[in-house]
């Protein structure tokens, strides 16, 4: 059987780094051997997104919420950097919202509103609330935002008790 060349997402990173991130997936139901794998991928990322992504979204399905949330903070700040955004939150609001469609820039918004799911699965309703309604005013169509929005200001059903 051929392996065909550039089949995945992360295609671009160096090929150590490639191996790693195979191994871990080759690895998934051992999961410290697995996340081993993925921590040294981490520890080459030189602010690459593709490896950054890929991590988190490991974190992510493996349940560990802590690790999630500091890698879509990590995008964001890479993002930030790249992009030479203020510190001014309305600067960077206004920015993110004239130039959505830009794909480093909906990378950011993305990792944002994805930011606040995971807020939300470690019981912080409120900020996860208030970052569903930044992400909202930002792109209106944000289905990550308003999903996760309707979810947490949802009434409880009346037949759960």
């Amino acid at each position: 059987m051929q392996v065909q060349e550039n089949k995945f997402s992360w295609y671009d990173v160096p090929e150590d780094v490639k191996s790693l991130l195979m191994l871990a997936v080759e690895n998934w139901e051992d999961t410290e051997t697995s996340e081993n794998y993925i921590n040294q991928a981490l520890a080459q990322t030189d602010g690459n997104l593709d490896i950054l992504i890929g991590a988190y979204r490991y974190f992510f399905y493996k349940n560990n919420m802590k690790m999630s949330l500091q890698l879509a903070h990590k995008v964001m700040a890479e993002v930030k950097k790249r992009e030479k955004f203020s510190d001014n939150w309305q600067e960077v609001k206004s920015i993110l919202g004239s130039r959505k469609n830009e794909q480093q820039i909906n990378l950011f918004i993305t990792a944002y509103a994805a930011s606040g799911l995971i807020v939300a699965k470690m019981g912080d309703l409120a900020k996860a609330k208030a970052i569903s309604e930044e992400v909202q005013e930002i792109d209106e169509k944000n289905d990550l935002a308003k999903i996760l929005f309707d979810v947490i200001t949802r009434p409880p059903d009346e037949d759960e008790d």
